[in-house]
């Protein structure tokens, strides 16, 4: 029997960050870069004014008030993307918007709010000083500059940046493609007509949201039957679109579990007991150098699985640094026996602060696999293998999965 830190291992063993690939902005969401941004223009590229108003010289209007306004000549509109010369001499002004270039020998912007809107002439009612309301030149990025450091996971506002910066495409390792087979010739797809003995798929559905809350890019594929021919055929059909295999269901020693029959031939795939509860028999290896991982049939125990050994790989492929869940240590509110030997999960609901500390109430009676009860849960609680009796007001490590 293995335990679950070797399980954990022979996992992360066989699926490795996945190759890097230049793509386009829209596609890097979600994606670790593969190496360094650096800068290859200054933002802004030239000094701009900071709001609408009129571009000045700080020394001109030093002594304008409300009571005293400043009266200066308008020689010039400019408007944003107006690159056109544009040259400000001493004792005018020239009307400019927010985020045009400013003329030449410009150092200050009056906003509207402190003028008379004037377009030929215009009262200025404040004095100011040179650089007010004015973003100078790289004051924001300098050529040069590293702005995304290699690793870091692309979100809409490092977009901005990219964009901003004139880039197109960006180097980053791209989301794993994985598909998620349900096997049972009990499994009906929700919504369908359920007969006396059929079962709904529930993992097919849970587990391709929950490689998508992982970082990767689902594919589920609608229940296949107890059959080897029919098994056998899915498996090879997705090989061609998937980066990981998932397969659940299938796995125990009863007639029609057909996985352990199917794989043998198709690839270098170890079934083991593993030493935890929820959950025993799962398999871990390759098919055609596809990861594949299988997970058993039983819902509960199914997100458990996945969450302890499969969303790392999949954050692994994805390039990132934190392979797993954030945990938290939290006070027990009752006490129950846990299996010997065996790594025991148990859903809890987990409340409190870091000033006061934190709480733990499990969600279903430790020991049984209710849907209902993982649904109530925040966090996974983690009893050690070594531990076998739990009293009220311990204290377990528990995995957050809201966080």
């Amino acid at each position: 029997m293995r335990t679950v830190a070797e399980h954990l291992a022979a996992c992360l063993e066989i699926a490795q960050a996945a190759a890097p690939l230049d793509v386009v902005l829209p596609d890097a969401v979600g994606c670790v870069l593969a190496q360094d941004v650096v800068a290859g223009i200054d933002l802004p590229a030239v000094d701009l004014a900071g709001q609408d108003g009129y571009a000045v010289i700080a020394r001109d209007v030093r002594e304008a008030t409300r009571n005293n306004p400043l009266v200066l000549d308008v020689v010039d509109a400019v408007r944003a993307g107006d690159m056109r010369p544009c040259h400000l001499v001493s004792g005018a002004a020239v009307l400019i918007d927010s985020g045009a270039p400013m003329p030449l020998g410009a150092d200050t912007v009056i906003p509207w709010t402190d003028t008379d809107r004037g377009e030929s002439r215009v009262s200025l009612y404040c004095a100011a000083t040179a650089g007010d309301h004015v973003r100078r030149r790289a004051e924001d990025v300098k050529s040069g500059t590293t702005v995304l450091k290699r690793g870091s996971r692309v979100s809409a506002r490092h977009i901005a940046l990219l964009a901003g910066l004139g880039l197109h495409r960006v180097r980053v390792h791209p989301a794993p493609r994985v598909v998620v087979v349900s096997i049972g010739d009990e499994l009906v797809e929700p919504g369908q007509s359920r007969e006396a003995g059929d079962v709904f798929d529930a993992n097919g559905h849970a587990l391709a949201c929950a490689v998508t809350d992982a970082g990767g890019q689902a594919f589920r594929v609608s229940a296949v039957p107890d059959e080897l021919r029919a098994l056998a055929d899915t498996i090879e059909d997705q090989l061609v679109r998937a980066d990981v295999l998932i397969t659940t269901g299938g796995l125990s020693v009863g007639q029609g579990d057909t996985v352990k029959e199917v794989l043998t031939p198709l690839g270098s795939v170890r079934f083991d007991a593993v030493a935890m509860s929820p959950g025993r028999q799962l398999g871990v290896g390759t098919v055609e150098g596809t990861p594949i991982f299988c997970l058993p049939g039983d819902p509960v125990s199914a997100q458990i699985a996945f969450e302890t050994f499969v969303r790392p790989v999949l954050r692994q492929i994805a390039g990132r640094t934190s392979l797993h869940r954030s945990s938290l240590p939290a006070a027990i509110s009752e006490g129950w026996h846990s299996p010997v030997g065996k790594r025991q999960f148990i859903p809890v609901h987990v409340s409190g602060s870091p000033s006061l500390g934190y709480r733990a109430e499990p969600t279903t009676p430790p020991g049984t696999v209710r849907l209902h009860g993982l649904s109530e849960a925040n966090a996974i609680a983690v009893v050690p293998e070594d531990t076998s009796t739990v009293v009220a007001g311990d204290t377990l490590h528990c995995l957050l999965l809201d966080a």
